[in-house]
């Protein structure tokens, strides 16, 4: 069993590698959800009633900030039957974590609203599915499920 002279030796050299105190609670860094949170400006670009459902081949994945304060996201490329357009999924810290792996040549179908961004036109996805796998992204209002602490505020 250790000393008391042992104990508090052992907890100094401790600290002093830390810089903390060896017997406080550590402290939680919170990231937050780099402004892709249901009421940051980006999101509220999403219209209820444009809502559309599009299929296609995936041409391409690729990172985006789709305005300067955001966190990076994931766009993809979207090739239709009669356009090629881009797809705003969300965020990339969500996005790298689900089951699903979206990958350039893969046959989807998106759900979302249909906006202008950058004076080009833009789906933000409330939904993709790939063969028998969904991934819900946003509810119908555009509410992101990232954020569904903060669902019970929006109407």
């Amino acid at each position: 069993m250790e000393t008391e002279i042992e104990l508090i030796a052992k907890m100094t050299v401790l600290n002093s590698l830390t810089g903390k105190d060896a017997l406080s609670p550590q402290e939680i860094v919170w990231r937050g959800g780099g402004e892709w949170g249901p009421e940051t400006p980006y999101t509220k670009m999403f219209n209820p009633d444009t809502l559309e459902t599009i299929a296609g081949e995936v041409l391409s994945v690729e990172m985006i900030t789709p305005i300067k304060v955001m966190s990076y996201g994931v766009q993809l490329t979207l090739q239709a039957d009669t356009e090629t357009i881009s797809i705003h999924l969300g965020p990339g810290w969500y996005i790298e974590n689900q089951d699903i792996k979206i990958v350039p040549r893969d046959k989807i179908e998106i759900k979302g609203s249909r906006i202008t961004f950058e004076d080009k036109p833009v789906i933000i996805a409330t939904e993709v599915i790939k063969d028998e796998d969904v991934l819900v992204l946003r509810d119908a209002t555009g509410c992101p499920v990232w954020s569904g602490w903060k669902r019970r505020g929006r109407s």
